[in-house]
Protein backbone atom coordinates (compact mmCIF):
# COMPACT_ATOMS: atom_id res chain seq x y z
CA UNK A 1 0.00 0.00 0.00
CA UNK A 2 1.48 3.10 -1.25
CA UNK A 3 -0.17 6.05 0.72
CA UNK A 4 0.74 9.49 0.24
CA UNK A 5 2.27 11.65 2.92
CA UNK A 6 2.82 14.57 0.98
CA UNK A 7 0.25 17.48 -0.42
CA UNK A 8 1.76 17.33 -4.00
CA UNK A 9 1.64 13.42 -3.99
CA UNK A 10 -1.75 13.23 -2.31
CA UNK A 11 -2.94 15.68 -4.83
CA UNK A 12 -1.51 14.12 -7.61
CA UNK A 13 -2.91 10.15 -6.65
CA UNK A 14 -6.40 12.80 -6.91
CA UNK A 15 -6.38 14.39 -9.87
CA UNK A 16 -5.49 10.50 -11.67
CA UNK A 17 -6.40 8.09 -9.63
CA UNK A 18 -9.74 9.12 -7.56
CA UNK A 19 -11.65 11.80 -9.59
CA UNK A 20 -11.71 10.05 -12.82
CA UNK A 21 -13.49 7.04 -11.55
CA UNK A 22 -15.93 8.73 -9.15
CA UNK A 23 -17.22 11.02 -11.91
CA UNK A 24 -17.83 8.05 -13.74
CA UNK A 25 -19.87 6.74 -10.77
CA UNK A 26 -21.33 9.50 -10.28
CA UNK A 27 -22.38 9.46 -14.38
CA UNK A 28 -23.95 5.61 -13.97
CA UNK A 29 -26.09 6.70 -10.91
CA UNK A 30 -27.15 9.96 -12.57
CA UNK A 31 -28.14 8.26 -15.86
CA UNK A 32 -30.16 5.54 -13.33
CA UNK A 33 -31.49 8.36 -11.86
CA UNK A 34 -32.80 10.07 -14.69
CA UNK A 35 -35.03 7.05 -15.38
CA UNK A 36 -36.82 7.56 -12.00
CA UNK A 37 -40.51 7.34 -12.95
CA UNK A 38 -41.90 9.58 -9.70
CA UNK A 39 -41.21 13.46 -10.62
CA UNK A 40 -39.95 14.55 -7.28
CA UNK A 41 -38.02 11.47 -6.75
CA UNK A 42 -36.25 12.10 -9.95
CA UNK A 43 -36.09 15.62 -9.06
CA UNK A 44 -34.36 15.22 -5.63
CA UNK A 45 -32.22 11.84 -6.95
CA UNK A 46 -30.48 14.68 -9.74
CA UNK A 47 -29.94 17.73 -7.59
CA UNK A 48 -28.65 15.60 -4.73
CA UNK A 49 -25.71 14.77 -7.35
CA UNK A 50 -25.95 18.06 -9.42
CA UNK A 51 -24.74 19.94 -6.38
CA UNK A 52 -23.28 17.75 -3.85
CA UNK A 53 -20.77 16.54 -6.57
CA UNK A 54 -17.89 17.54 -3.88
CA UNK A 55 -18.79 15.12 -1.21
CA UNK A 56 -18.04 12.31 -3.52
CA UNK A 57 -14.93 13.81 -4.99
CA UNK A 58 -14.10 14.19 -1.34
CA UNK A 59 -15.21 10.64 0.21
CA UNK A 60 -13.10 9.20 -2.99
CA UNK A 61 -9.37 10.13 -1.61
CA UNK A 62 -10.11 7.59 1.08
CA UNK A 63 -9.77 5.07 -1.55
CA UNK A 64 -6.55 5.84 -1.20
CA UNK A 65 -5.90 3.57 1.62
CA UNK A 66 -7.05 0.62 0.50
CA UNK A 67 -4.99 -2.40 -0.47
CA UNK A 68 -3.11 -2.12 -3.60
CA UNK A 69 -4.82 -4.24 -6.89
CA UNK A 70 -8.18 -3.71 -7.63
CA UNK A 71 -9.48 -2.60 -4.18
CA UNK A 72 -9.36 0.94 -5.21
CA UNK A 73 -12.33 1.43 -7.77
CA UNK A 74 -15.00 -1.16 -5.43
CA UNK A 75 -14.06 1.03 -2.35
CA UNK A 76 -14.85 3.78 -4.91
CA UNK A 77 -17.66 2.19 -5.80
CA UNK A 78 -19.14 1.67 -2.46
CA UNK A 79 -18.02 5.61 -1.40
CA UNK A 80 -19.82 7.16 -3.88
CA UNK A 81 -23.12 4.62 -3.82
CA UNK A 82 -23.23 5.23 0.15
CA UNK A 83 -22.52 8.86 0.15
CA UNK A 84 -25.27 9.65 -3.00
CA UNK A 85 -27.71 7.77 -0.46
CA UNK A 86 -26.95 10.44 2.31
CA UNK A 87 -27.27 13.38 -0.16
CA UNK A 88 -29.92 11.94 -1.56
CA UNK A 89 -32.00 11.32 1.21
CA UNK A 90 -30.87 14.72 2.99
CA UNK A 91 -32.40 16.36 0.27
CA UNK A 92 -35.85 14.07 0.31
CA UNK A 93 -36.04 14.93 3.79
CA UNK A 94 -34.64 18.95 3.90
CA UNK A 95 -37.08 19.52 1.07
CA UNK A 96 -40.18 17.43 2.22
CA UNK A 97 -43.45 18.15 3.26
CA UNK A 98 -43.19 15.79 5.68
CA UNK A 99 -41.64 16.77 8.95
CA UNK A 100 -42.48 12.98 10.61
CA UNK A 101 -39.73 11.38 12.50
CA UNK A 102 -40.73 7.51 11.50
CA UNK A 103 -40.90 8.90 8.11
CA UNK A 104 -37.02 10.23 8.42
CA UNK A 105 -36.36 6.79 10.35
CA UNK A 106 -37.49 4.68 7.39
CA UNK A 107 -35.83 6.40 5.20
CA UNK A 108 -32.73 6.38 6.95
CA UNK A 109 -33.38 2.36 7.72
CA UNK A 110 -31.86 2.58 4.12
CA UNK A 111 -28.18 3.31 5.14
CA UNK A 112 -28.08 0.82 7.82
CA UNK A 113 -28.84 -1.89 5.35
CA UNK A 114 -26.31 -0.35 2.84
CA UNK A 115 -23.67 -1.21 5.42
CA UNK A 116 -25.32 -5.19 6.49
CA UNK A 117 -24.52 -7.29 3.75
CA UNK A 118 -27.58 -9.67 3.34
CA UNK A 119 -29.90 -7.19 4.96
CA UNK A 120 -33.44 -7.62 3.51
CA UNK A 121 -34.68 -4.49 1.96
CA UNK A 122 -37.52 -2.68 2.44
CA UNK A 123 -39.78 -0.17 1.04
CA UNK A 124 -38.27 3.10 2.61
CA UNK A 125 -40.70 5.47 1.50
CA UNK A 126 -43.81 3.41 2.83
CA UNK A 127 -44.76 6.67 4.85
CA UNK A 128 -44.48 9.39 2.51
CA UNK A 129 -46.79 9.94 -0.43
CA UNK A 130 -44.05 10.08 -3.50
CA UNK A 131 -42.77 6.25 -4.03
CA UNK A 132 -41.74 5.18 -7.12
CA UNK A 133 -38.36 5.39 -7.93
CA UNK A 134 -38.07 2.77 -9.82
CA UNK A 135 -35.72 0.66 -7.54
CA UNK A 136 -32.81 3.26 -7.74
CA UNK A 137 -32.33 3.06 -3.64
CA UNK A 138 -32.40 -0.53 -3.45
CA UNK A 139 -29.52 -0.46 -6.37
CA UNK A 140 -27.52 1.99 -3.82
CA UNK A 141 -27.91 -0.35 -1.29
CA UNK A 142 -27.56 -3.36 -3.18
CA UNK A 143 -24.30 -2.10 -4.54
CA UNK A 144 -22.84 -1.01 -1.15
CA UNK A 145 -23.84 -4.31 0.02
CA UNK A 146 -22.28 -6.74 -2.25
CA UNK A 147 -18.64 -4.41 -1.96
CA UNK A 148 -18.70 -4.76 1.70
CA UNK A 149 -19.95 -8.42 1.49
CA UNK A 150 -16.36 -9.22 -0.62
CA UNK A 151 -14.06 -7.33 1.89
CA UNK A 152 -11.59 -9.09 3.79
CA UNK A 153 -11.81 -7.74 7.02
CA UNK A 154 -15.58 -6.36 6.68
CA UNK A 155 -16.06 -8.29 10.14
CA UNK A 156 -13.87 -6.80 12.09
CA UNK A 157 -15.46 -3.13 10.93
CA UNK A 158 -18.99 -3.91 10.83
CA UNK A 159 -20.18 -2.88 14.50
CA UNK A 160 -18.08 0.28 14.08
CA UNK A 161 -19.37 1.22 10.81
CA UNK A 162 -23.27 0.54 12.53
CA UNK A 163 -22.41 2.87 15.38
CA UNK A 164 -20.98 5.65 12.97
CA UNK A 165 -24.42 5.42 10.80
CA UNK A 166 -26.68 5.57 13.85
CA UNK A 167 -24.89 8.61 15.02
CA UNK A 168 -25.35 9.85 11.55
CA UNK A 169 -28.96 8.75 11.26
CA UNK A 170 -30.05 9.75 14.25
CA UNK A 171 -28.53 13.48 13.61
CA UNK A 172 -30.86 13.61 10.38
CA UNK A 173 -34.04 12.83 11.82
CA UNK A 174 -33.60 15.34 15.02
CA UNK A 175 -32.60 18.14 12.51
CA UNK A 176 -35.31 17.43 9.91
CA UNK A 177 -38.76 17.29 12.38
CA UNK A 178 -40.34 20.16 13.31
CA UNK A 179 -38.92 23.85 13.81
CA UNK A 180 -39.91 23.70 17.76
CA UNK A 181 -38.59 20.53 18.37
CA UNK A 182 -35.50 20.31 16.50
CA UNK A 183 -33.16 21.95 19.56
CA UNK A 184 -34.52 19.93 22.18
CA UNK A 185 -34.70 16.46 20.54
CA UNK A 186 -30.79 17.49 19.91
CA UNK A 187 -30.16 18.32 23.66
CA UNK A 188 -31.78 15.41 25.00
CA UNK A 189 -29.88 13.21 22.13
CA UNK A 190 -26.72 14.60 23.61
CA UNK A 191 -27.19 14.31 27.20
CA UNK A 192 -28.05 10.42 26.18
CA UNK A 193 -24.87 10.16 24.80
CA UNK A 194 -22.57 12.34 27.00
CA UNK A 195 -21.40 9.95 29.22
CA UNK A 196 -19.40 8.39 26.39
CA UNK A 197 -17.95 11.70 24.77
CA UNK A 198 -15.04 14.55 25.37
CA UNK A 199 -16.32 17.60 26.55
CA UNK A 200 -18.42 19.53 24.25
CA UNK A 201 -21.14 21.21 23.45
CA UNK A 202 -24.94 19.89 22.06
CA UNK A 203 -24.36 21.36 18.41
CA UNK A 204 -20.77 20.05 18.24
CA UNK A 205 -21.91 16.35 19.36
CA UNK A 206 -24.36 16.89 16.22
CA UNK A 207 -21.61 18.37 13.87
CA UNK A 208 -19.53 15.19 14.86
CA UNK A 209 -22.57 12.63 13.94
CA UNK A 210 -22.94 14.62 10.42
CA UNK A 211 -19.94 13.26 8.80
CA UNK A 212 -19.67 9.84 6.54
CA UNK A 213 -16.00 10.18 6.40
CA UNK A 214 -15.23 7.53 9.20
CA UNK A 215 -17.06 4.79 7.49
CA UNK A 216 -15.39 5.71 4.40
CA UNK A 217 -12.04 5.36 5.88
CA UNK A 218 -12.74 2.20 8.01
CA UNK A 219 -14.10 0.43 4.45
CA UNK A 220 -11.37 1.60 3.13
CA UNK A 221 -8.32 -0.04 5.43
CA UNK A 222 -10.75 -3.56 5.77
CA UNK A 223 -9.69 -4.02 2.22
CA UNK A 224 -6.41 -5.43 4.16
CA UNK A 225 -6.85 -8.99 5.51
CA UNK A 226 -6.81 -8.91 9.54
CA UNK A 227 -7.43 -5.66 10.74
CA UNK A 228 -6.97 -5.77 14.65
CA UNK A 229 -9.61 -4.67 16.79
CA UNK A 230 -7.52 -2.30 18.35
CA UNK A 231 -7.05 -0.59 14.86
CA UNK A 232 -10.69 -0.40 14.37
CA UNK A 233 -11.34 1.45 17.41
CA UNK A 234 -8.21 3.56 17.49
CA UNK A 235 -9.84 4.87 13.62
CA UNK A 236 -13.51 5.34 14.94
CA UNK A 237 -12.22 6.93 18.54
CA UNK A 238 -9.70 9.19 15.60
CA UNK A 239 -12.66 10.21 13.47
CA UNK A 240 -15.50 10.23 15.67
CA UNK A 241 -15.50 12.92 17.43
CA UNK A 242 -13.00 15.08 16.33
CA UNK A 243 -11.94 14.55 12.34
CA UNK A 244 -15.41 14.76 11.34
CA UNK A 245 -16.39 17.50 14.01
CA UNK A 246 -13.89 19.20 11.85
CA UNK A 247 -15.53 18.43 8.57
CA UNK A 248 -19.44 18.91 9.42
CA UNK A 249 -18.21 22.43 11.30
CA UNK A 250 -16.16 23.60 8.16
CA UNK A 251 -19.44 22.86 6.17
CA UNK A 252 -21.46 24.95 8.78
CA UNK A 253 -19.34 27.54 8.98
CA UNK A 254 -19.40 28.70 4.88
CA UNK A 255 -23.35 27.71 5.13
CA UNK A 256 -24.13 30.73 8.52
CA UNK A 257 -25.39 33.31 5.70
CA UNK A 258 -27.25 30.94 3.41
CA UNK A 259 -28.75 29.49 6.38
CA UNK A 260 -29.53 32.68 8.24
CA UNK A 261 -31.28 33.72 4.91
CA UNK A 262 -33.77 30.03 4.84
CA UNK A 263 -34.08 29.87 8.57
CA UNK A 264 -32.25 26.47 8.62
CA UNK A 265 -30.52 24.96 11.78
CA UNK A 266 -26.61 26.33 11.67
CA UNK A 267 -24.88 24.92 14.87
CA UNK A 268 -22.52 27.97 14.12
CA UNK A 269 -25.63 30.49 15.75
CA UNK A 270 -24.90 28.81 19.10
CA UNK A 271 -21.31 29.58 20.18
CA UNK A 272 -21.72 32.73 22.55
CA UNK A 273 -19.90 34.78 20.39
CA UNK A 274 -17.01 34.99 17.36
CA UNK A 275 -13.97 34.64 19.99
CA UNK A 276 -15.95 31.50 21.55
CA UNK A 277 -16.69 29.63 18.14
CA UNK A 278 -12.92 30.86 16.91
CA UNK A 279 -11.57 28.95 20.16
CA UNK A 280 -13.85 26.17 19.85
CA UNK A 281 -13.08 25.55 15.85
CA UNK A 282 -9.27 25.70 16.93
CA UNK A 283 -9.75 23.10 19.45
CA UNK A 284 -11.47 21.06 16.79
CA UNK A 285 -8.54 21.54 14.26
CA UNK A 286 -6.00 20.65 17.19
CA UNK A 287 -7.51 17.73 18.41
CA UNK A 288 -8.46 16.16 15.09
CA UNK A 289 -4.86 16.59 13.93
CA UNK A 290 -3.51 14.88 17.40
CA UNK A 291 -6.41 12.13 16.67
CA UNK A 292 -4.43 11.79 13.14
CA UNK A 293 -1.08 11.47 14.51
CA UNK A 294 -2.12 8.48 16.45
CA UNK A 295 -3.20 6.74 13.28
CA UNK A 296 -1.53 4.60 10.88
CA UNK A 297 -0.52 6.56 7.81
CA UNK A 298 -0.19 9.31 10.29
CA UNK A 299 1.07 11.66 7.64
CA UNK A 300 -2.12 11.13 5.15
CA UNK A 301 -4.82 12.13 8.28
CA UNK A 302 -3.13 15.01 8.80
CA UNK A 303 -3.19 16.21 5.54
CA UNK A 304 -6.64 15.19 5.44
CA UNK A 305 -7.41 18.16 8.20
CA UNK A 306 -4.76 20.76 6.47
CA UNK A 307 -7.24 19.51 3.12
CA UNK A 308 -10.23 20.59 5.13
CA UNK A 309 -9.31 23.73 5.64
CA UNK A 310 -7.80 24.76 2.67
CA UNK A 311 -11.00 23.59 0.52
CA UNK A 312 -13.83 24.64 2.26
CA UNK A 313 -11.96 28.45 2.64
CA UNK A 314 -11.65 28.29 -0.71
CA UNK A 315 -15.67 27.99 -1.41
CA UNK A 316 -17.52 31.11 -2.90
CA UNK A 317 -19.73 31.28 0.08
CA UNK A 318 -16.82 32.70 2.11
CA UNK A 319 -16.36 35.86 -0.22
CA UNK A 320 -19.26 37.55 1.41
CA UNK A 321 -18.92 36.76 4.83
CA UNK A 322 -15.94 38.82 5.95
CA UNK A 323 -16.79 37.32 9.60
CA UNK A 324 -15.99 33.63 7.91
CA UNK A 325 -12.98 35.25 6.07
CA UNK A 326 -11.30 35.93 9.43
CA UNK A 327 -11.82 32.87 11.31
CA UNK A 328 -10.81 30.78 7.88
CA UNK A 329 -7.32 33.30 8.05
CA UNK A 330 -6.46 31.94 11.54
CA UNK A 331 -7.70 28.56 10.89
CA UNK A 332 -5.03 28.79 7.72
CA UNK A 333 -2.21 29.55 10.21
CA UNK A 334 -2.69 26.64 12.34
CA UNK A 335 -3.08 24.35 9.53
CA UNK A 336 0.89 25.95 8.34
CA UNK A 337 2.15 25.34 4.80
CA UNK A 338 -0.11 22.20 3.79
CA UNK A 339 -3.24 24.02 4.44
CA UNK A 340 -2.18 26.86 2.27
CA UNK A 341 -1.09 24.20 -0.74
CA UNK A 342 -4.55 22.87 -0.47
CA UNK A 343 -6.00 26.40 -0.67
CA UNK A 344 -4.02 27.10 -3.79
CA UNK A 345 -4.67 23.69 -5.50
CA UNK A 346 -8.58 24.18 -4.14
CA UNK A 347 -8.77 27.73 -5.80
CA UNK A 348 -7.55 26.65 -8.87
CA UNK A 349 -9.18 23.24 -9.62
CA UNK A 350 -12.58 25.59 -9.05
CA UNK A 351 -11.66 27.66 -11.20
CA UNK A 352 -11.15 25.00 -13.73
CA UNK A 353 -14.09 23.79 -13.35
CA UNK A 354 -16.28 26.43 -13.50
CA UNK A 355 -14.91 27.67 -16.73
CA UNK A 356 -15.27 23.91 -18.57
Amino acid sequence: MNVPSQPWSLMNKIYRQVLPYVHEELNFWKERAEHIPNDELRTQALESIGSKTFHCEGGGIYSLLSADGTWKGEVIRFIVAYQTISDYLDNLCDRSTSLDPEDFALLHRSMEHALTPGAELENYYALREDQNDGGYLHDLVQTCQKVLAALPSFDAIADALIELEVHYSNLQIHKHVVHEERVPRLQQWHQDNEGQLPPMSWYEFSACAGSTIGIFCLVSYATNENISSDLVVKIKEGYFPWIQGLHIMMDYLIDQEEDKAGGDLNFCFYYESKEEMMDRLLHFFNKADEAARQLPHSKFHSLITRGLLGIYSTDTKVRNQPEVQSVFKKLMRAGGLPAYYFYWNSFVYRKVKTSS
